[in-house]
């Protein structure tokens, strides 16, 4: 059995995104590692290339400055990422520049994708969420947050990433998936608030592009404001080992109260039966599970 790995990256220097850690949380359970690089002039390459592995290969793209709206350059970046995996792996891992995968699940990931490789059925492997936001030190409870995704899937050219790279899908039908026995951390939200700012501004092109410059979200905010949560909680567990550089360089400060729930009536309500039975109702899948 062969797991091919790949990502998308562009501007990672600019916008502080943890890029290498990302790479380095899969690259114990992937046998080849793809990074496609988007056009740009901040270091990006030379970040990737202080990987030390041969497992690595650097492949470029020139990113479509028409495609401003709805994310939809992500997944057509994404899909040419995959098309570079070599033709004879029988999975691809993908990642995305935000994403680390804790190393104590690679032994079960590895096994859950040798356990299914023969059985066609399954179209790829469903991992479990945890989401950051402010510091290291919060994560979001609500169903705001998307509690699972699928980033293994069959090497099969039918399957294409969805919409804004979130998942995937096979002639646009949702992949018929197992669990991949394993958490993957999103980092996205844990910058300083000047740099996730900087962050949003940047990505907000990708969804809104089609506004004016002024129309854009955030277009006058000086800095960002971590309030815009309905739910958090405490962190109680452990980082990632490749996190903890990362994370021992943190220079600010938010002060959160997680006692403080913003929830609708009906939210409020799913909430605390998610709290209660453990099962999150109405929630959209964008998969099958087997």
């Amino acid at each position: 059995m062969k797991i091919a790995g790949f990502t998308i990256v562009r501007n990672a220097v600019l916008n502080d995104y943890p890029v290498v850690e990302a790479i380095e949380s899969i690259l114990p359970v992937v046998d080849e590692m793809v990074v496609s690089i988007g056009d740009g002039d901040d270091g990006t390459e030379e970040l990737i290339r202080s990987i030390n592995s041969s497992k690595l290969r650097i492949v470029h793209s020139v990113w479509d400055p028409t495609l401003r709206k709805g994310g939809e350059v992500l997944a057509i970046e994404t899909n040419k990422a995959f098309q570079q995996i070599s033709p004879d792996a029988d999975w691809a891992f993908y990642i995305q520049a935000d994403e680390v995968v804790p190393e104590q699940y690679h032994t079960a990931i590895r096994a859950a994708a040798e356990r299914h490789v023969a059985d066609k059925r399954v179209e790829g492997l469903l991992f479990k969420y945890l989401h950051f936001y402010g510091t290291f030190d919060y994560v979001g409870d609500s169903r705001r947050w998307y509690g699972h995704e699928v980033r293994i899937i069959r090497n099969d050219p039918t399957i294409t990433s969805y919409k804004d790279a979130q998942g995937f899908r096979r002639n646009g039908e949702k992949l018929r998936v197992k669990p991949a026995d394993g958490f993957v951390y999103h980092y996205g939200w844990v910058k300083n608030p000047q740099q996730m700012l900087q962050k949003m501004k940047h990505i907000n092109q990708f969804w809104h592009g089609d506004k004016p410059a002024e129309e854009q979200p955030l277009a006058t905010a000086q800095v960002f404001n971590f309030d815009d949560f309905d739910s958090l909680e405490k962190f109680t567990g452990t980082h990632p080992s490749v996190m903890q550089r990362r994370i021992a360089r943190l220079n600010w400060q938010v002060d959160i109260d997680v006692t403080q729930k913003r929830f609708s009536l009906k939210n409020k309500v799913l909430y605390w039966i998610e709290k209660t039975t453990g099962k999150r109702l109405f929630e959209f899948k964008n998969y099958q599970l087997l």
